[in-house]
């Protein structure tokens, strides 16, 4: 606070003696006080991203002015806090404030590509080695094991990645190699910290081969098996978080009976549990779709 008080007090005196007001350059301002000018105002708006929501509907207006201070953060150069929390703030928008298909497709696509930008700064970062975009996610987390912003960028960039395949459909996914990336990109954020975002590296990867197609010779790997074991690892986790238990639900679903029964206990807890003040929106959501799954369950013949 002295810093950017004294650089104020030195520019109001500029100013004066000047009898103009400069004009702020904050790639320059960037490199001279250290944080990123528009990184606090988008974090600012982003903890106030479910202000004026409708039920589990948000409002555009904080998280599209996190957006935008998140996007002119990111034109620093090297910034990879600003670029995976851009992906973040895109996801939200396209999935939890009302958007059509072809736009929440939009901010998924953008979001995707702001990830890997972020990963792309990251890999270039490693001293004295190479980081291909193949190289495995074993190699990955020990090259990147001191960066505090490697799981982070490689959580929400599988986050884009995987939001954008379900919405896009098998062909395009298909072609993109979307399954084996972001399963590649999850397992790295298990070898990087396995309690990151409440165990999401398994929550991820559970609801891959949960909902990921098998295709020969593509994704031949996916297992439901799979899918329940690391879904269960992300409940003993993170045993409270919404997301968590509503994919092991939604995966237990589709087993045997004692499976149903056991989806259909805890879509009943969800709808009566307590949400997240953290995550007010997100919950609600999860709670919306709870309901859901446990009347569509029931209509099962």
């Amino acid at each position: 606070m002295r810093i950017l008080f004294g650089l104020l007090l030195s520019g109001a005196a500029l100013a004066a003696s000047a009898q103009f007001v400069p004009t702020p350059d904050y790639r320059r301002d960037t490199l001279l006080i250290g944080p990123n000018p528009f990184l606090a105002a988008a974090d600012l708006a982003w903890s106030h991203r479910d202000q004026g929501r409708v039920g589990a509907r948000a409002s555009t207006q904080r998280i599209s002015e996190a957006i935008t201070n998140y996007e002119k953060a990111a034109e620093a150069p090297g910034e990879v806090e600003a670029r995976w929390k851009l992906a973040r703030a895109l996801f939200f928008k396209a999935k939890f404030t009302g958007l059509d298909r072809d736009r929440q497709l939009a901010f998924l696509e953008k979001a995707r590509r702001v990830g890997d930008a972020a990963l792309a700064i990251l890999r270039r970062r490693v001293p004295d080695q190479t980081l291909s975009d193949d190289a495995p996610p074993s190699k990955v987390a020990a090259a990147l094991s001191r960066e505090k912003d490697a799981a982070p960028a490689y959580f929400w960039t599988a986050v884009a990645w995987g939001e954008w395949a379900l919405l896009a459909g098998k062909v395009p996914a298909a072609r993109t190699g979307a399954a084996t990336k972001i399963r590649d990109l999850a397992t790295t954020v298990i070898a990087l910290d396995p309690d990151f975002e409440d165990g999401g590296g398994y929550r991820i990867l559970g609801r891959l081969h949960h909902k990921a197609p098998r295709i020969p010779y593509l994704t031949g790997w996916v297992s439901r098996s799979e899918a329940v074991r690391y879904l269960r690892l992300a409940v003993r986790t993170a045993p409270r978080n919404f997301v968590n238990r509503q994919f092991l639900a939604e995966a237990l679903a589709d087993g045997g009976a004692a499976e149903k029964a056991e989806a259909v206990q805890i879509e009943r807890d969800l709808v009566s549990d307590a949400p997240s003040p953290g995550r007010l929106v997100e919950d609600l959501a999860i709670q919306d779709d709870a309901r859901r799954n446990l009347a569509a369950w029931r209509a099962r013949p």
